[in-house]
Parts: C-alpha cells; sequence; structure tokens
C-alpha cells in the first residue's frame, strides 16, 4: 500500500509497504478520502512547534498528521463489536502523532476512534468530521450556556474551523451571525455558507461593533484563530461570552474594559458525544464539511497541496488516495 512520510521540513516521499492487520479491539480501514489540517501540516513543514513545549522529530512518523480520514471497513480486529466489513465510517478522533497516520490508503485504527457516517455524501463531506468533532465541543458547551439561540454571534478567523462554527452557530439558532476575515474569498464563502455579513477585522467597525466601553453589538462570539488580537477584538465587541477555540501560543490580556460580564469559555477537549452531534448536523443537512474542500490531489502531490494552504490559495485539500 501507500503511505505518505515527511522526511524533513518540506521534503517527503510516498513509501510502498505491507498492508497493516488490526489487532484486538483496532479495524483496518481502507481510506478513500483524508483532508489536510492546516495547522500541523505547516507547523510540520516549517518545523514550528504545535503549541508550548511540542517539538517534531524527522523523519516523521508514516501517515501522520493526516488524520480527518473517511473510508469503509476492510477488516476486524478481535473483540471488535458494532462494527462490519464494509460500513462506511470516519475517524472522529486523532490517534496520536506516534502512530501511523491516515496520508495512506489503510490505517489502523482503535474500534473506538471511527464512527458510522451517512451513505449518499461525497467522502469530502464526511472526511473532516475530526474538525466537525473539534469545533462541536465549543457549541455543545455554548448550547449548554444558553449562549447561542436567539442572539447575535460573531465568527473571528473564517478558515477551516470557522466556517464549521458559522454553520454550527446557525444550526443552534443563532438569530444572525457575523463573520470576521482578512480574505475576502473566505467572507465571501461564509456568507454563502449562511453569515448574515462578514467583515475585515483591519477596518474601522466602529460604526457597526462599537468596542468597549461603548454597548458592544455581539452578545456571544467564537474564536477560530487563537492570536492575540483576534481574541482581543471579539472580547472588545462581545456582550456575554467568548469561546476561544483555536490554539493559544500567547498570553491575552482581561482588561478593567471587560469587567461587567464578559466570561471567556476555554476548551474541554475531545468526545464521541461531540463526533455524533457533528454527524447528525451532517445528516440533517445543517453542516456542510464539503465546501470546506477547495482542491483534490494524489498522496503524491502532498508538496503543492501544503504550498497552496502557505500561499493561502486552499482552504482544505482533499487526498484521494487511490489515485495517482
Amino acid at each position: 500500500m501507500k503511505i505518505l512520510q515527511v522526511t524533513a521540513p518540506r521534503e517527503f516521499k510516498v513509501l510502498e509497504v505491507p498492508v497493516p492487520k488490526p489487532g484486538p479491539g483496532a479495524v483496518l480501514l481502507r481510506i478513500t478520502a483524508v483532508t489536510t489540517c492546516p495547522q500541523w501540516d505547516l507547523h510540520l513543514r516549517h518545523n514550528e512547534p504545535m503549541f508550548v513545549g511540542h517539538k517534531f522529530q524527522y523523519p516523521y512518523t508514516p501517515g501522520q498528521p493526516g488524520h480527518e480520514a473517511t473510508g469503509r471497513i476492510e477488516a476486524l480486529g478481535a473483540g471488535v463489536t458494532g462494527l462490519s466489513v464494509g460500513d462506511r465510517v470516519s475517524a472522529w478522533r486523532d490517534a496520536g502523532q506516534n502512530i501511523p497516520g491516515c496520508y495512506a490508503q489503510y490505517v489502523v485504527h482503535k474500534a473506538a476512534n471511527v464512527i458510522h457516517v451517512p451513505e449518499g455524501l461525497p467522502d469530502e463531506a464526511l472526511a473532516p468530521l475530526e474538525l466537525g468533532m473539534c469545533v462541536a465541543t465549543c457549541f455543545r458547551m455554548l448550547r449548554d450556556m444558553g449562549a447561542i439561540r436567539g442572539r447575535c454571534f460573531g465568527v473571528g478567523g473564517l478558515g477551516p474551523a470557522g466556517l464549521v462554527a458559522l454553520q454550527m452557530a446557525k444550526a443552534e439558532g443563532a438569530k444572525t451571525v457575523y463573520g470576521f476575515d482578512l480574505m475576502p474569498d473566505r467572507r465571501d464563502l461564509a456568507c454563502r455558507l449562511g453569515a448574515a455579513a462578514c467583515y475585515d477585522p483591519t477596518t474601522d467597525l466602529s460604526k457597526d461593533f462599537p468596542a468597549r466601553p461603548a454597548g458592544p453589538k455581539l452578545e456571544s462570539a467564537v474564536d477560530c484563530v487563537g492570536a492575540k488580537g483576534s481574541v482581543e477584538f471579539l472580547m472588545d465587541r462581545t456582550q456575554d461570552a467568548v469561546a476561544l477555540f483555536g490554539v493559544q501560543r500567547e498570553d491575552y490580556t482581561y482588561s478593567p474594559r471587560h469587567c461587567g460580564g464578559l466570561r471567556l469559555c476555554g476548551y474541554k477537549g475531545h468526545s464521541r458525544e461531540s463526533a455524533e452531534y457533528a454527524v447528525d448536523l451532517i445528516r440533517q443537512g445543517k453542516l456542510d464539511l464539503a465546501a470546506l474542500v477547495t482542491h483534490k490531489l494524489p498522496l503524491e502531490r502532498y508538496g503543492e497541496a501544503i504550498d497552496l494552504l502557505e500561499k493561502r490559495q486552499a482552504i482544505k485539500v482533499c487526498f484521494l488516495p487511490w489515485e495517482s
């Protein structure tokens, strides 16, 4: 089978290796599509830590950092129940960067880490489910806080996570959803996916979105960037709750102007319940993950795909491992 390995920053090769066999409690997944995770792929390309204390080792684990995959069960390990050969599933949890990943034709996954997905949809609508699960954790939290339905809601950053977030805000009954991003094409796509309007946050928005100490227009928001400027932009313009989804790499400042009710909500972690939530939205037609995929390529063109991400000419690239 084919499996991709990043051997050094900006270097990779596609290997031919034996098809693995699933052990107890695991399944063999025949991968039909796997999507990029721009955070992992770009940090790996530049040997930049993903988070504080992280360090990449090269050559990197074969198949990694691919983890957003869909396909069909090819074989079952001993003791697996609730799954059958031929079932259509997606990986809902990243198994970790130290075991073979999904940039491959086959991968062994713990049975607990895959979930049934609907028939009748293209592979690119199902491969990014793991991202949907991640964002869903924020929205299940905000829903339980009563911080979405009927509210004016903001989404900071309209990359893959932000485009999922605005769809979830709509699905949860937000009255109006506004998006903020530097790139015009992403703002346009967000509007097509249901945002009422989208704005460049570097422009003067004082009339439409007054900042503290004036009364903020947004009632709740989610940040999908993680940068200090992006988070504090929403903190200044949101009345009640700002959920932090983007990876934090620097300190944010909660200033005296933010006192008086502003809540910052951290990330609670991955769960199967969040994966089930995302699958349910897909079944209802309320979450379109295919809209995130701007290009489809074989694994052999991995370098080209990451070039597209780096130049911001792609949102997500979908690899088709059986094509060449």
